[in-house]
């Protein structure tokens, strides 16, 4: 005798084979489990130097990350002098956030981490 809602007035029973009920309770839990979408940040090293074509080809595998659901981290990466100036490279991270603006929604601002500047967007 399984106990189906203990809130109603009677409480509702019903008489059934517990083996039978675990086995398809435990069936739905996995159909549910193979139905969800898991979704990875998949990350693109950039350089705040970045020339024209290397920059295009950036921006077109974020779309392909948006486009499959993906999130997108974003990872500007200084070495010697360029950590003073390190305006250049929000600004590259700001052009492809107005680039990618049809696509993705801005999760996390441009943010310096030692010698790294990340951003994280994710599909709109």
């Amino acid at each position: 005798m399984i106990e189906i809602s203990p809130q109603a007035n009677p409480p509702v029973c019903k008489v059934l084979d517990y083996g039978k009920y675990k086995y398809e309770t435990q069936k739905r839990k996995a159909e549910a489990k193979k139905n969800q979408k898991v979704v990875e940040i998949k990350e693109l090293k950039l350089r705040p130097m970045i020339d024209t074509h290397d920059y295009e080809v950036k921006v077109k595998q974020a779309k392909k990350f948006l486009s499959e659901g993906n999130k997108v981290k974003f990872t500007m990466r200084y070495k010697g002098r360029e950590l003073s100036a390190n305006d250049m490279g929000r600004t590259v991270l700001m052009r492809l956030l107005d680039d990618l603006d049809s696509v993705c929604k801005l999760e996390s601002e441009p943010k310096l981490e030692g010698k790294q500047m990340m951003m994280i967007v994710a599909p709109a």
